[in-house]
């Protein structure tokens, strides 16, 4: 999963810039259980080591939900201004999902840069992969699918959405600027 190299990546930006991961309790987050009830259903309908879901029922449903329910958490935790970019990168992903009937569309092209080589061939040949659906003519919102990649010799590489860019930074942004915190919320020199 690549955004769990967002954790840390934040810590040694929050590290860097003279932060203590120890304040990373102060950032009151609510509602957390949100965001595991999301990362549960995801995994249980799309596993990272297998293209199968172990619960393959309501599979659309259930990836809309899980992406609703990471709004519905962003949205709890608005009046931190750091959640900004998760929010609008959770919605760019939401809309494309719910337009494409709860698949993300995943260029071969960006697949194959990342070295994702037998999911590009079984997308190609079967038109869907776990949660992604061959980007084509008639998938929309492209621009904002699995168009860019990192490359192959990079660990995690994978082909990304610009929504995964924002929440990415966005999940940086939080751990760093919240290992910066003091007691009152506020940022300490």
């Amino acid at each position: 999963m690549l955004f769990l190299a967002a954790i840390p990546i934040g810590i040694l930006i929050g590290l860097a810039f003279g932060g203590r991961p120890s304040r990373l309790v102060r950032l009151r987050l609510r509602w957390i259980g949100l965001l595991a009830a999301s990362l549960v259903i995801q995994l249980l309908i799309f596993p990272s080591f297998t293209p199968e879901a172990i619960f393959p029922y309501a599979t659309t449903a259930l990836h809309l939900l899980s992406y609703a329910l990471v709004c519905l958490w962003l949205a709890v935790n608005h009046r931190m201004g750091r959640t900004l970019l998760l929010g609008i990168g959770a919605i760019c992903n939401l809309a494309v999902l719910a337009a494409n009937g709860g698949y993300m569309p995943a260029s071969i092209r960006a697949l194959e840069a990342a070295g994702q080589t037998g999911t590009a061939q079984h997308l190609a040949e079967q038109g869907t992969y776990a949660n992604i659906v061959l980007m084509s003519d008639t998938t929309r919102l492209n621009w904002l699918g699995d168009v860019l990649h990192l490359p192959s010799w990079m660990p995690l590489a994978t082909a990304f959405s610009i929504g995964d860019v924002l929440i990415f930074a966005g999940l940086i942004w939080l751990i760093a600027r919240g290992m910066k915190q003091d007691g009152r919320g506020t940022e300490t020199p």
